[in-house]
């Protein structure tokens, strides 16, 4: 059986996850490979640190990635890295060379795409990346193969487990945001700085991926309308429960003619929503396609093992490919396609005011909405603040920009004290 000799670039918790997968299901995986698999040099920062830790690898590590890069018998490298850079430059650097690339880096095939299809091109050969989204669940694959018949319309879902696990904690619980985001950190959910993933940016960066994958054209991060979930109070998530919905930081893609929604931000949907039944750090995925209907896809989103397993099964097809003689198959994104301005975007809304307890206010609240032709569904008083009182309006469907435009001016009524919340409603 032939040998294919792999370089790593990074051994944190999926690197040495993969090396771990590949050690105790080799021969499994070399069997479905067709070929032996070989992991032939590891680029680490800290040399001395790596040695100590895994002394039967110690003369696989190095600090130089070009050993690993310009080593003409590596034809394959896993870039497990993380972060836009040297990742990115690494991965372009060993394509250009005609080496095979698999990574599981979102913010460079986010972010970077583009640069990295192109030198695959130039040395006609093939980046792999399943585990750039949802970590275990097989996603990639699926909207570039199994679905390829399909005329994608709409991709939608729980993109983020760090942000699932403190939104699901806290309709459990009836915690605070805080309360339960030092949970998630306590449990090795969520990182000491979790900025990318309660702000939204990290399913920004995968919704960026799944979306320019379905639809056949390229989008970034910077398409994406992003709002994070630290605004959200636990009054908002008890509210919501009172209409039978659910709150997720949902990412949603939608075709609309020749433009696409991007968006990410914390949605309620009905109780009965597939989604809606996501828990904890799973992530979900909803497909939509003209003739398979809707499809789901669901696992765990992050995690060492997950990842690797997503990362073996791109080497397995890699090492097929190289001995099909398989090269570059080209970009799948063959069109230019709008993005949908943010402020056309229509759903329904609930908006959380507290004003002051004086007659008439509700009234006003209302005409501002009717003056931006905002029809209201529900209004309902919930609790007192001191000498003031809670109100909760949910609208029918409504244009984002009219939206806006009432708020700004509800902001300068006199019996407004504060906008709680403003949380976008999917029912469909």
């Amino acid at each position: 059986m032939s040998v294919v000799n792999v370089g790593l670039l990074g051994f944190g918790v999926v690197g040495s996850s993969v090396a771990e997968l590949l050690d105790e299901n080799r021969e499994n995986i070399e069997r479905r490979a067709g070929s032996r698999v070989k992991i032939k040099r590891i680029l680490v920062r800290d040399l001395e640190r790596y040695r100590l830790k895994y002394p039967e690898r110690r003369d696989l590590f190095t600090c130089d990635p070009e050993d690993i890069i310009g080593d003409p018998e590596i034809t394959v490298i896993i870039e497990l890295m993380g972060g836009l850079e040297p990742a990115s430059n690494y991965i372009t650097r060993a394509l250009r060379k005609g080496k095979r690339v698999v990574t599981a880096n979102k913010e460079v095939m986010s972010v970077d795409g583009e640069r990295v299809f192109r030198a695959a091109e130039e040395g006609n050969t093939e980046v792999y990346f399943e585990g750039s989204v949802g970590g275990g669940i097989p996603i990639i694959k699926p909207l570039k193969q199994s679905l390829a018949a399909n005329r994608i319309t709409e991709i939608k879902g729980i993109l983020n487990g760090t942000s699932n696990y403190i939104l699901s904690n806290m309709s459990l619980e009836g915690l605070e945001f805080d309360e339960c985001l030092r949970k998630a950190q306590s449990l090795g959910y969520a990182e000491a700085d979790p900025t990318a993933d309660i702000s939204g940016l990290d399913s920004a960066r995968k919704l960026a991926i799944l979306a320019s994958i379905g639809f056949g054209a390229r989008f970034t991060p910077r398409d994406v309308f992003c709002e994070g979930i630290d605004g959200v109070a636990k009054e908002d998530i008890i509210y919501g429960k009172e209409f039978g919905w659910t709150l997720k930081l949902i990412g949603l893609a939608r075709l609309d003619g020749d433009a696409v929604e991007l968006r990410v931000h914390p949605t309620f949907l009905p109780d009965t929503a597939p989604l809606a039944s996501i828990s904890g750090v799973t992530n979900a995925v909803s497909v939509k396609g003209h003739a398979v209907g809707e499809v789901m896809f669901s696992g765990p989103g992050a995690g060492g093992m997950a990842t690797a397993s997503a990362v073996i099964s791109d080497l397995i097809e890699v090492v097929r490919d190289q001995l099909a003689g398989i090269n570059n198959l080209g970009c799948t994104c063959y069109r230019s396609l709008k993005v949908k301005p943010s402020e056309d975007i229509c759903t329904e809304y609930y908006i959380r005011l507290e004003v002051h307890d004086k007659p008439g206010v509700m009234a006003q609240v209302a005409g501002v909405m009717g003056t931006n032709n905002i029809s209201l569904r529900w209004v309902l008083q919930k609790r007192n603040i001191g000498e003031n009182a809670e109100i909760v309006f949910v609208t029918h469907r409504a244009r984002e920009g009219n939206l806006r435009t009432a708020l700004s001016e509800i902001k300068k009524l006199p019996s407004l004290v504060r906008i709680g919340n403003v949380i976008r409603v999917e029912n469909g």
